[in-house]
């Protein structure tokens, strides 16, 4: 079975930022799994990459992976954690992927596994 992965700005700057090769990582973690961003994510990414620096340059990175290696969807919200927990509410994620706690805590609370940095550049899930 195909698990839909919804990653969230942070998910996808993870790589420049902290070393985590996010999608081997999601693949050691779930045997299927469907990559998906929402419109918003991209957009912030976008924003966040146009400011330079570190920061920019993990932005660039996570927009190029969002844009390459995700199915990206539209939602009604415009801000990219309420799009997420959108997705999460509506039934469209199976797991969640961010760094973001009070973003973990939406999900969890919206039934949806949240899979999280755990030591220094592995992933793990927590169950809702």
């Amino acid at each position: 079975m195909v698990s839909t992965v919804v990653v969230d700005t942070n998910a996808l700057m993870m790589p420049v930022e902290l070393d985590v090769r996010l999608f081997d990582e999601l693949d050691r973690l779930l045997d299927g799994h469907e990559p998906t961003a929402p419109q918003a994510v991209a957009e912030e990414l976008r924003k966040l990459s146009e400011k330079g620096g570190e920061e920019g340059i993990a932005a660039s990175v996570g927009h190029d992976l969002a844009t390459d290696r995700c199915l990206l969807v539209d939602t009604e919200a415009s801000y990219a954690d309420d799009a997420v927990v959108e997705l999460a509410r509506e039934g469209v994620a199976d797991y969640v992927v961010t760094n973001d706690q009070p973003l973990q805590e939406r999900a969890l609370d919206a039934g949806v596994a949240v899979i999280g940095l755990r030591g220094k550049n592995k992933l793990a899930v927590t169950q809702p």
